[in-house]
């Protein structure tokens, strides 16, 4: 939700507006615009928001190879591919390492939420995909036994599985 200055003011200025404003009135007025620009910053774009929201409503759906529904479970690609489509009708290929040429590539030090990550489990080409969701986390379908979770990108197993990130148009 996107804040408004008046959101932020002690006692906003009446419609119609004062006939006179002081130092005072002003400087209010500033401090809340700041504020404001200070929140929006923080906040993901509109689109992003949308796309974690729905991606978190998945976290415990089972995995399933070549899963592509909640009520079936998911494979990996299957979930990126259902997240995307269903919470911003962006159409991406159905298997991570075609998902991988798919919009900008970003570096892992410029990842933002709703970024997607590529990791290769054994060794050479791209075989797992997850969404970024902040903080040096991401959002996936890990294995068969598994539910959809969110895992730490920069330490444990992952860690030393990062391929490549892209930023996918529409985000």
């Amino acid at each position: 939700m996107v804040a408004t200055v008046s959101q932020h003011l002690a006692d906003p200025l009446p419609a119609g507006g004062p006939e006179v404003l002081f130092a005072s009135d002003v400087n209010q007025l500033i401090a809340a615009a700041d504020l404001v620009r200070q929140e929006s910053k923080a906040q993901p774009r509109g689109g992003v928001q949308v796309l974690l929201q729905r991606a978190m409503t998945l976290l415990g759906t089972p995995y399933r190879w070549g899963g592509t529904s909640p009520e079936r479970g998911f494979d990996c690609s299957g979930l990126v591919s259902y997240v995307f489509s269903t919470a911003l009708g962006i159409e991406l290929p159905r298997v991570s390492r075609d998902m991988a040429n798919s919009g900008q590539r970003v570096n892992r030090d410029q990842l933002d939420a709703g970024d997607l990550v590529f990791f290769s489990r054994r060794g050479g080409r791209i075989d797992h995909v997850g969404i970024y969701v902040g903080e040096g986390r991401f959002l996936h379908a890990p294995r068969s036994g598994r539910d959809v979770t969110v895992s730490e990108l920069d330490t444990g197993y992952w860690a030393g599985k990062f391929m490549q990130a892209r930023r996918v148009a529409g985000v």
